[in-house]
């Protein structure tokens, strides 16, 4: 598995070629479009290699004139189909096109366009983004690409995302996260995903799943290009005053490992990799420390009863787009139905109970810099594996499993991809 050459680069030394004059954006465009051609893993619901081209090719004319838009000045990008990008049709894992008005752009699309950054297409997802393995049944499921022989899932829902970085059409990633949306199509596809804290980020023109739980993120090759990316577009994004520091030496940071609840049911090799991974940290001079987080178990049984995303999509469709309810992915509409009979009552206790752990999480992440988990607990199930509804149930709550438990906690989160 390869990707294209140029658009596996880090996305630094990528910038550093364009602002020397070595290396045009019309090149890694043409680069992402031959990659394209030469793909088959139905990543993308809209490809836009004409209008790619054409801001690749202004972005060279704006650099030739002494002009510098920001670092992300000329760098392919691809886009989840959650975010509206004007011009574009926006589907959001749906049968039809959502109403013309969510194609405006929102802050993130706006302080991305501003840079000049090529938008090389919107990339596919779970339905409403309500899913965390990547099938659709609507558009089709995109095809893990690290398994030639059987389709896999690439893991949802920003379910093209990771396969545009590895198919070589994307140099960096927009995806969203709500209970592992970014961590585990990056986990499943071995690429790097960065989820924000929620409020971090905006996500007014983004699609929503749920109010309180919802952030925008990042997906790249590499933890490197996810903070040179970040760096890029958090000072306008935010609009916080936040002195990015540079990054730690690894004899500086305490990491806290939590001893089961996040080690349960993996598959093979999965536990095994991510320790081995785990030492190797430690003897470059990381200490490594017994950690719990409060309320685990707690947490869990409330996302298995559908926490808060469930009613609040329900809450949403009710509102904004009852027209398609009947037309909705049935693993889908089954996990909304139950939703829609929630009393109030418990909808709101479901939300003192995360405020509440989310407050200790945060009082206890005082004595560590991070805490260390496996992303995911199984390898990526074939489609066919997941016809039924049970079995496709069983393995969604799997695969969200450990990362539910930092959006539920208020907590970022960042997979990194680990050596098999």
């Amino acid at each position: 598995m390869t990707a294209a050459p140029l658009l596996a680069s880090p996305l630094s030394e990528l910038a550093q070629a364009l602002e020397a004059g070595n290396l045009a954006s019309e090149k890694l465009v043409a680069s992402a479009i031959e990659a394209y051609r030469a793909s088959d893993d139905n990543s993308y619901i809209q490809w836009c290699p004409e209008q790619a081209l054409a801001l690749a090719k202004a972005s060279d004319r704006a650099r030739k004139a002494g002009a510098f838009t920001g670092p992300l000045m000329g760098l392919p990008v691809s886009v989840k189909d959650l975010f509206g990008v004007p011009g574009l049709p926006i589907h959001a894992g749906c049968a039809r096109p959502l109403p013309e008005r969510w194609q405006a752009a929102g802050p993130v699309i706006k302080a991305l366009s501003a840079q000049l950054a090529p938008v090389m297409g919107k990339t596919h997802c779970v339905e409403l983004a309500f899913g965390g393995l990547g099938t659709n049944s609507h558009w089709g499921t995109p095809a893990n690409p690290w398994d030639k022989q059987v389709h896999r899932v690439p893991g949802g829902s920003s379910s093209g995302a990771g396969v545009s970085l590895v198919n070589g059409t994307a140099a960096l990633a927009l995806g969203t996260d709500t209970a592992g949306s970014i961590r585990v199509p990056a986990s499943m596809t071995g690429v790097a995903g960065l989820k924000l804290t929620a409020g971090r980020w905006p996500t007014q023109q983004i699609v929503p799943l749920s109010h309180t739980l919802d952030t925008p993120g990042l997906m790249a090759r590499r933890v490197d290009d996810l903070d040179y990316a970040f760096r890029a577009l958090d000072p306008v994004v935010s609009k916080q005053r936040v002195v990015h520091t540079s990054a730690s030496e690894l004899a500086d940071l305490t990491f806290g490992v939590p001893a089961a609840f996040f080690w349960e049911n993996c598959s093979p090799g999965i536990a095994e990799a991510v320790e081995a991974a785990l030492k190797v940290i430690e003897r470059a001079g990381a200490r490594l420390v017994p950690f719990e987080l409060p309320g685990v178990e707690q947490i869990h049984e409330l996302f298995l009863k559908g926490g808060v995303a469930a009613p609040e999509l329900a809450a949403f469709i009710r509102e904004d787009m009852p027209e398609i309810v009947a037309s909705l992915d049935p693993n889908v509409a089954a996990r909304l139905h139950t939703a829609e009979e929630l009393p109030a009552w418990e909808y709101i206790q479901r939300l003192q109970v995360m405020t509440r752990l989310s407050a200790e999480a945060a009082s206890q992440m005082q004595q560590v810099d991070a805490v260390l988990t496996p992303t995911v607990t199984l390898t990526p199930p074939t489609v066919d594996s997941l016809k039924d509804p049970k079995a496709y149930t069983a393995a969604n709550m799997q695969a969200l499993r450990n990362t539910a438990i930092g959006n539920y906690l208020g907590l970022c989160g960042l997979s990194l991809p680990v050596p098999s």
